[in-house]
């Protein structure tokens, strides 16, 4: 009844949903700043573990047990590790790739969803969602196409973050419904710390921010914790039918601050790719709406 009740205000959720687009972009252009001066791993690691002191700090006071009180013990740490995963491949994709051309390729994790949903969820996959993945990898290969600018190394990296973040989505899809929305944050922050905390001894010693660097890092927190929570509660109020065809405006983010921040404007062909990506994803998201509202009518 819960998620019934929730799933009735999907204006609220659109708008949510919105808002923690724009945070991730931030997060993303952030992150590639500080790439230039700091290791992958010391920043994914302050991403977690800022977040976690946050959640420490803030909720746990409050929620006590219930924070950490789960039915799904062995897929809340595979979800964070999943989200663990984006987070690094993404940095190091943004490293190597302009903002907006590394966005586009994780937008993939959509059209892998469809492609996962099958065998783990049960779903069939007919014949225009096969069209629609099959169109969007042909962007990638717009973006990556031989004797293009881009570097190789980064739309590889980008590729195994948009692979990380469609396990990440798969299994936020099932749990969002059966656990509490800080409990799902608490453990994408309690593993991405504790696994990231491993690496601290090969870079620590790398680690000496300024004053203002130490605010950019700990906006890393921010963003990523906060925008997560926000996703969280846009999909309890809104079926993912309905907010899915928003996701594409966090590509009007990544392309607004690449240009304002590293003065990046795409060429012709890769802004191509990026259209078509863009495009079979609100194919695939639209095709699937009428089916979704169609089964929860029923139900």
């Amino acid at each position: 009844m819960t998620g019934q009740a929730l799933a009735q205000h999907p204006l609220r959720g659109i708008l949510l949903f919105m808002l923690a687009l724009m945070l991730f972009a931030l997060l993303d252009a952030t992150s590639k700043h500080l790439t230039a001066s700091f290791a992958v791993p010391l920043l994914v690691w302050a991403r977690y573990t800022l977040h976690f002191l946050i959640m420490l700090i803030f909720v746990a006071p409050s929620l006590r047990l219930q924070l950490v009180r789960t039915d799904n013990l062995a897929l809340q740490v595979v979800r964070a590790l999943a989200l663990v995963g984006t987070t690094g491949f993404a940095m190091m994709a943004f490293r190597s790739m302009p903002l907006a051309e590394a966005t586009a390729v994780l937008f993939l994790s959509p059209l892998l969803v469809t492609l996962l949903a099958g065998p783990f969820l049960g779903e069939r996959i007919g014949a225009g969602r096969w069209a629609a993945v099959i169109v969007g990898f042909a962007g990638v290969l717009l973006i990556a196409r031989p004797g293009g600018a881009l570097n190789l190394a980064g739309i590889l990296w980008a590729l195994a973050g948009a692979a990380c973040y469609a396990v990440y989505q798969l299994l936020t899809r099932r749990l969002s419904h059966a656990e509490h929305p800080l409990t799902l944050l608490f453990y994408t922050a309690l593993v991405g710390t504790a696994v990231m905390s491993l690496a601290l001894p090969w870079f620590w010693f790398e680690f000496s921010p300024s004053p203002l660097q130490w605010l950019q890092i700990a906006s890393l927190g921010f963003y990523g914790g906060v925008g997560h929570f926000i996703l969280i509660r846009a999909f309890r109020l809104a079926p993912a039918s309905t907010l899915t065809p928003f996701g594409y405006t966090q590509l009007i983010w990544a392309g607004l601050l690449g240009w304002l921040v590293f003065g990046h404007i795409p060429d012709t062909m890769t802004a191509a790719g990026m259209a078509v990506i863009a495009a079979s994803g609100l194919w695939l998201a639209l095709g699937e709406r009428r089916p979704a509202d169609q089964a929860g009518a029923a139900g």
